[in-house]
């Protein structure tokens, strides 16, 4: 083996590679989810200096036509909106804005639109308008200017002074998730699912901004034939944060981590308190998840739980939550991601942790065990000795799992329930494989139950954790007595009605 090693790779030149049109479409391609897209075009509003922002749904009828995203911020020129649509577009960020990277609206748009357009004003200038077609985008970075009027009409629209009025309108096209088919209140039920979850995601992610008295996030639906307005409601601030009372009175603490390369990072630790059911405890995610580290950028949170690899997320952990706001400026201790839904911190910050102190000297491991105690302590105190049982298994939603292992304590070593859809008679709506430890599902309700829903292995998961909980017994028995048999038949027989029941109901809703 040659022992003649160069340190510094010798070179000739260079040579300019621009990128292929394709780009656009890896750009689209990122993995963007609906909320954290909504969320990136709402970040720019913010930098823009927005005070009210409106996210519009817009509807004819059962069908849903384009979505909106309208602000009140100091709106851009016919310059800005070029490099504003421009990817990696290069303009001088605020040291406290939210944008980063330049890509936000193009890729959060186009992962979700077939056509993203963009129309803004300011005070001193007239309004102007960019769109951004995909079809043209792959074809050759071709980026279409809006008709002057149309852009003029659309913030018209939207301006109650028209005469002073300054703001951006982002309009998506052709949504890939809207219903293809509006018709048998499709359209009813994806509107109230996704705009739930829009609304938690943006409370819990902006909370700080939707605190303030001066900015407001506002949901609508709106009819573009009749012009009725079937919902419109302001988005609440959920603070990940917002106990009644403190799960440990010797918490909040603060605690610091010493990081050479960005100085001192603060650790403001928090136990939540035992068993709570407030929304800003329970309403995102599984409380599993949302133990562990809430990192901060300039107010707006960027993570919402996660030990980032310091350890692993348990149970008796779940009340511990660490506000913690990451340093300005670009380093390798913090790397944020583009779509700035995660960060990835280095392991020179799980060194800093173990070293990590408040003032009177008490350890950040302390606090660990300090939560800890506290989870562990409420369950004695409440008298909690829940007999063992056999796990959940595959069929039930992941998160639903972590819950129920959290609630019961599984038996160690033994395979967990499974369930599962499959074709049966219509008499049954479900079967039990004692030997394979699986509760089976009669295919022939499943796309009522799921009303319209896409299914998939942990598809209907309020139905298969009731049915885990109603049955879970009797694969922990060894055999069938007559009470059990008696019970299995009366349950056998109210489902049944049940499901024809909505079986009927969809039918109705067809005709």
């Amino acid at each position: 083996m040659s022992n003649d090693w160069q340190f510094e790779v010798p070179t000739t030149g260079s040579k300019h590679l621009p990128p292929d049109a394709r780009y656009m479409e890896a750009l689209s391609s990122q993995g963007y989810g609906f909320e954290v897209a909504i969320a990136d075009l709402v970040d720019n509003s913010i930098d823009a200096g927005a005070k009210d922002v409106v996210i519009h749904f817009l509807r004819d009828g059962d069908q849903l036509v384009s979505l909106l995203v309208v602000d009140d911020g100091k709106g851009m020129t016919d310059e800005e909106l070029d490099v504003a649509m421009t990817v990696g577009g290069r303009r001088n960020y605020d040291e406290d804005a939210l944008g980063m990277f330049g890509t936000g609206l193009k890729s959060a748009s186009l992962s979700h639109a077939s056509a993203v357009t963009v129309v803004s004003t300011t005070k001193r200038t007239r309004a102007a308008g960019r769109r951004w077609l995909m079809e043209r985008a792959i074809s050759g970075f071709q980026c279409d200017i809006v008709a002057p009027d149309y852009a003029q009409s659309l913030i018209d629209r939207y301006a109650e002074r028209p005469i002073i009025w300054q703001g951006t309108v982002v309009r998506w096209d052709a949504v890939k998730s809207f219903p293809k088919h509006g018709g048998g209140g499709q359209t009813d039920r994806y509107l109230q699912r996704t705009i739930n979850k829009l609304g938690l995601h943006l409370g819990l992610y902006l909370h700080r901004f939707l605190a303030r008295d001066d900015f407001n996030i506002t949901i609508a639906v709106e009819d573009v034939r009749t012009g009725t307005v079937y919902l419109d409601f302001g988005v609440e601030p959920l603070d990940p944060f917002a106990y009644p009372v403190t799960g440990h009175t010797d918490y909040p603490r603060r605690f610091t981590a010493n990081l050479p390369e960005v100085g001192d990072v603060v650790l403001d630790a928090h136990v939540w308190t035992p068993k709570s059911n407030r929304d800003e405890y329970k309403a995102v995610g599984s409380v599993m998840e949302r133990q562990g580290f809430y990192f901060y950028r300039h107010n707006r949170l960027v993570q919402a739980g996660g030990w980032n690899n310091f350890r692993q997320p348990e149970q008796h952990l779940s009340l511990a939550r660490v506000a913690v706001d990451l340093p300005d400026g670009r380093n390798d201790i913090f790397q944020l991601t583009v779509k700035k839904s995660g960060v990835e911190a280095s392991p020179e910050f799980s060194s800093a942790l173990e070293k990590a102190a408040d003032p009177t000297g008490r350890g950040f491991l302390q606090y660990l065990i300090d939560a800890d105690a506290v989870y562990r302590d409420a369950r004695k105190r409440a008298g909690i000795t829940r007999k063992p049982v056999l796990p959940p298994g595959k069929g039930i939603d992941p998160t639903v799992r972590e819950v129920i292992v959290e609630e019961l304590p599984p038996i160690p070593y033994e395979d967990g329930i499974e369930v599962r859809w499959q074709k049966l008679e219509n008499g049954l709506f479900f079967e039990i494989a004692r030997d394979e430890r699986t509760i089976i599902l009669n295919q022939h309700y499943r796309a009522a139950i799921l009303g319209g829903r896409r299914g998939g292995l942990n598809d209907a998961p309020m139905l298969k954790s009731l049915m885990y909980v109603l049955l879970h017994k009797v694969f922990e028995s060894e055999y069938a007595g007559p009470r059990e048999k008696d019970n299995l038949q009366l349950w056998q027989s109210i489902l049944v009605a049940a499901a024809r029941a909505e079986l009927d109901r969809v039918a109705d809703d067809d005709r």
